[in-house]
């Protein structure tokens, strides 16, 4: 069966394929390297600086993985609906992904503004005052950006859904060379320090949102979305949406949760460890961005085959991608390892530090590029399916009781020290792998997404 829709009849010749990941991975990466020369920047101003804005960093991810599980919703939904060829419910389900998306992301504002610094003293314990200092300056000005985040997340998944990957893509680009650019003069010229990272974060994401939604307002898209102030909750919609995002959401947050607490753990091994680590996550971030760009392409091809009726080409694409998967991985793996020395002379790091950080890069090459891709990239494929409830119960409990579990032992008890984080990611990406490639083989992930 392969074969035969490999050769004849297929929604995605390879030449699509390549053009619409393409896209994606490179905007994943080139996000990620901005990320990088962010906390290359702030790094400048000292070690308090960059353990700060990375521990406020953990906790905002969390929140914007929140946001990006409601715009997978949306990929989901929208992209069955264009697979189906009705392009009226599609226009539905992107106006009340908007929707769904800033209510959730206002609340989240609201919250965050009311606890933010009872959340971090609760979070991290007892760091130094100065880091501390830093963390709840740059918390509060990052949590405004909230709305905006969110509203281009959903963006971005709304002209996903309907294959245009380049030009989200070209957004992200411009408005990470916004913050870049907005860092060099805040922190170098006005000598702002944590401030001045934070106010350019802001600014380029308001950028991000409002150029989205301006540009999707064109009636040269499939999905137009205009008269955004009309907008009104549709019951039957936003179930719908919540169905798919809601165990998305719970998924990314136990995730974040459990790095949360595995965080609370690396801050107990001092200043420099926690510099060494932070540089680590951003590196191994920038390794993995482009096995995710698969993913997430995949999500778009996965629901438009589905939503056409034609399963045995969703179960054809997944194998694709997901030998795709392994080409990405290896490849970025490569080239992060390559510039983690130069990555850590740049930012100027204390030299047992930028040690640490090499060291554990290494050992994150050799495992990554062998059991990723099958713990990842198949989820996505069987996320787009509709199996949102089998992903987030998996992806849970292998990371509570295994990673967070593992990890917190062996830097608390083994005395280790960052290494367990990874020691226990490893353990993590293992069982997941064994137990996405069992679900995957049995077929039980398609199930019907849309009427």
């Amino acid at each position: 069966m392969s074969k035969q829709i490999s050769e004849s009849n297929h929604m995605f010749s390879n030449r699509k394929l390549f053009l619409l990941l393409i896209p994606i991975i490179a905007e994943q990466f080139l996000t990620s390297l901005m990320g990088m020369a962010d906390s290359m920047m702030v790094s400048t101003v000292g070690p308090a600086a960059l353990s700060g804005v990375s521990l406020v960093d953990a906790v905002n991810l969390l929140v914007v993985q929140a946001f990006n599980a409601m715009a997978t919703g949306g990929v989901i939904i929208c992209s069955n609906y264009i697979g189906q060829k009705n392009i009226k419910k599609a226009n539905d389900s992107a106006r009340q992904v908007l929707l769904v998306s800033l209510s959730i992301s206002l609340f989240m504002t609201i919250l965050g503004l009311v606890f933010r610094t009872g959340l971090l003293r609760l979070i991290f314990g007892e760091v130094d005052a100065d880091v501390m200092r830093a963390s709840q300056i740059y918390f509060l000005l990052t949590i405004i950006s909230y709305p905006f985040v969110s509203l281009a997340a959903a963006c971005s998944a709304i002209f996903r859904a309907q294959a245009n990957t380049k030009l989200p893509m070209k957004i992200a680009i411009l408005s990470n060379a916004l913050n870049v650019a907005g860092n060099a003069i805040l922190i170098y010229a006005f000598g702002m320090g944590v401030a001045g990272a934070a106010t350019s974060t802001l600014v380029s994401r308001v950028f991000n949102a409002v150029v989205l939604l301006v540009l999707l307002r064109s009636e040269k898209n499939e999905i137009s979305v205009r008269d955004y102030l009309k907008i009104r909750p549709h019951k039957h919609s936003v179930r719908k949406i919540l169905a798919m995002g809601v165990p998305n959401g719970i998924e990314n947050s136990m995730f974040q949760f459990g790095r949360l607490a595995i965080q609370s753990s690396v801050s107990t091994l001092g200043t420099i460890t926690i510099a060494a680590q932070s540089m680590t996550v951003i590196l191994e971030n920038v390794n993995g961005v482009a096995g995710v760009g698969v993913g997430i392409g995949l999500m778009t091809i996965v629901g438009q085959c589905l939503g056409a009726g034609k399963k045995d080409e969703a179960v054809f694409y997944t194998k694709k991608m997901l030998k795709w998967g392994y080409i990405a991985i290896l490849t970025s793996c490569l080239i992060a390892y390559a510039i983690a020395r130069p990555v850590t002379l740049l930012a100027g790091m204390p030299a047992e530090s930028a040690r640490q950080c090499i060291y554990m890069m290494g050992w994150i090459t050799i495992i990554k590029p062998l059991i990723w891709a099958p713990s990842f990239v198949t989820a996505y494929g069987m996320r787009a399916a509709g199996d949102v409830k089998f992903s987030m119960i998996v992806s849970t409990l292998t990371m509570w009781l295994c990673r967070v579990s593992l990890a917190t032992y062996l830097i608390r008890v083994a005395h280790i020290g960052a290494m367990g984080v990874w020691i226990g990611m490893f353990c993590d990406w293992g069982i997941r792998a064994v137990i996405f490639t069992i679900r995957f083989m049995s077929k039980k992930w398609i199930h019907k997404v849309v009427e």
